[in-house]
């Protein structure tokens, strides 16, 4: 498009072309379709200057880890499945802050 000579015979075209990367770019930024979940989905927002997330199996230490670690409550049971929520907290580490 940068090399297309701007007259009144091609703004048509570069107007097309506009309009085709106007939609390409908002489908990256939002894509369409009809798979997903459908619950309800959480936010969470980012501070600091890294994320990391815990995964694993139920009942391993995932939230007492978080707990001792960054100093936020977590609830902590003897059945699996007991926090349900995200849980932010943020950890220094040599003057980084990792959320």
């Amino acid at each position: 498009m940068a090399r297309t000579q701007k007259n009144k015979a091609t703004m048509g075209h570069l107007g097309l072309l506009k309009a085709r990367l106007a939609k390409l770019r908002r489908e990256l930024i939002e894509p369409k379709g009809g798979s997903g979940g459908g619950g309800e989905g959480f936010d969470v927002a980012k501070t600091g200057d890294a994320r990391i997330g815990f995964v694993g199996f139920p009942s391993v230490g995932k939230s007492t880890l978080l707990s001792n670690l960054a100093g936020v409550y977590s609830e902590v049971a003897a059945y699996e499945f007991t926090t349900l929520t995200t849980v932010p907290g943020v950890i220094r580490y040599k003057g980084a802050k990792i959320q």
